[in-house]
């Protein structure tokens, strides 16, 4: 339910600050109960792309749950899979990049949160611990991130991953087998080419991370 919401967002063409229809509407729109409908828009409310204001009703977040402006694609849809594909294609540019700056511009006090970042990941993985491997995950890719010394590659791959959690919570949750051992092993290829200084090397270990991913 909270994919058709989006999907008639999107439909209707309605922008940031746009009142959507009331819950009730929403119900009778999409043949469902109001108890669903309120259900799924606590989801998107989580996830910043409703707003529910008391006594006025539904409306359409700002834009932190848009790629950018419309120009760039409009909304983006969480369980529309030529969304999640172009959305990894845009993860794969900036992150080969990051890892690539990172390589020549790390400073020692960034490669030891990188790695200790990695280790976290490994814990998570070794003890069957799915939050502490996702914090891990989170931390390692922003600290690769935060290396480039670029921070407008920062701001894109967190704003990247921030989308790529919406497919995980909405739709794609249990979809896709897990793959921690490799990814495991994947970060500290990575971790090992920054170190060593090798451009080349880093682009394309996380390259190769989120096309297994």
């Amino acid at each position: 339910m909270a994919e058709r919401i989006l999907q008639l967002i999107a439909e209707l063409e309605l922008r940031p600050g746009d009142r959507m229809p009331t819950e009730n509407e929403l119900a009778a729109q999409m043949g469902t109960s109001r108890t669903v409908v309120r259900e799924a828009v606590k989801i998107l409310s989580a996830l910043g792309r409703v707003r529910a204001h008391k006594g006025r009703g539904l409306y359409v977040a700002d834009d932190e749950g848009m790629l950018g402006s419309p120009r760039l694609g409009g909304f983006f849809l969480p369980t529309d899979l030529d969304h999640v594909y172009m959305l990894f294609e845009f993860r794969r540019v900036q992150e080969s990049a990051a890892a690539r700056h990172a390589a020549t511009r790390a400073t020692p006090a960034e490669l030891r949160a990188i790695e200790v970042a990695a280790e976290l990941c490994r814990e998570g993985h070794e003890t069957g611990q799915g939050a502490l491997f996702d914090r891990g995950d989170d931390e390692f890719h922003l600290a690769v991130a935060a290396a480039s010394h670029n921070q407008f590659l920062v701001a894109a791959v967190r704003e990247a991953r921030r989308l790529q959690r919406q497919s995980n919570i909405i739709g794609l949750q249990g979809a896709v087998g897990s793959h921690t051992a490799e990814a495991v092993q994947e970060h500290a290829a990575i971790y090992r080419a920054i170190r060593d200084g090798d451009e080349a090397a880093a682009a394309g270990a996380a390259a190769a991370h989120v096309d297994r991913t």
